[in-house]
């Protein structure tokens, strides 16, 4: 298999491990969540680069409603000044945005915003999705409702009608941080994908970091089942 053939277009990120960044540096775990943001900037920049057609970021889940108010509170913040700041940049480098998960579920400001987003960067060639409000196992349930009113229920008209639809395949799923597990995230779409978990915090995740990951991936044979 060629080296072009092997290449990622798709790869997505579970951004794990800001508040054990800002622990052991006996920082607050806000100072975690704002560095964590930093490197998102970072590796948005090194998409294009790298050659990957989509980065998805698994930014808020649904279950991330649990956590305390005031650290839910300045995960908003942080989404309201990352859109407001780097929308320019986004448009400037051809990166269109593209939302995953229950997002008109957020705060009514954000929701504008994030509608502002996409219809300024409708026409990027290069996508960045993120997900917000996400949760794999509801993306599924929505999925099959749609496929069923539609008609008969299959794999393609659930494909259809995920969240994801219209991206390409997923490639190459990479969790920060040392754990080693899903956590409802892209359920249906990692059903072939490779896996990479990685020690690395999420903070100190940089583009070199990607990079491995995507040489990593560029070396390994993928198998659908067959031999």
């Amino acid at each position: 298999m060629s080296e072009t053939e092997n290449r990622a277009r798709h790869v997505a990120i579970i951004m794990d491990g800001n508040g054990r960044w800002a622990k052991r540096k006996h920082l607050p775990r806000a100072m975690g969540h704002r560095q964590g943001v930093e490197a998102v900037r970072k590796l948005v920049r090194s998409v294009e680069p790298m050659g990957l057609d989509c980065l998805t970021l698994y930014a808020f889940s649904s279950e991330n409603w649990k956590r305390p108010d005031e650290e839910v509170d300045d995960l908003m913040n942080l989404m309201r000044k990352f859109i407001k700041s780097d929308l320019p940049e986004f448009i400037a480098n051809d990166v269109k945005l593209h939302i995953i998960g229950d997002w008109r579920g957020l705060a009514p400001d954000i929701v504008a915003m994030l509608e502002d987003a996409l219809e300024q960067t409708a026409k990027g060639a290069r996508t960045l999705a993120v997900a917000l409000n996400y949760g794999g196992q509801s993306e599924l349930v929505h999925a099959a409702k749609l496929a069923a009113q539609g008609g008969e229920i299959t794999e393609e008209s659930i494909e259809a009608n995920l969240f994801t639809a219209g991206l390409p395949p997923l490639d190459l799923l990479i969790r920060t941080s040392g754990e080693v597990r899903l956590s409802n995230f892209l359920l249906w779409q990692c059903a072939y994908a490779e896996m990479l978990f990685v020690d690395t915090l999420w903070p100190d995740f940089t583009p070199e970091h990607l990079q491995q990951a995507l040489d990593n991936f560029a070396s390994r044979e993928r198998r659908y089942g067959g031999r």
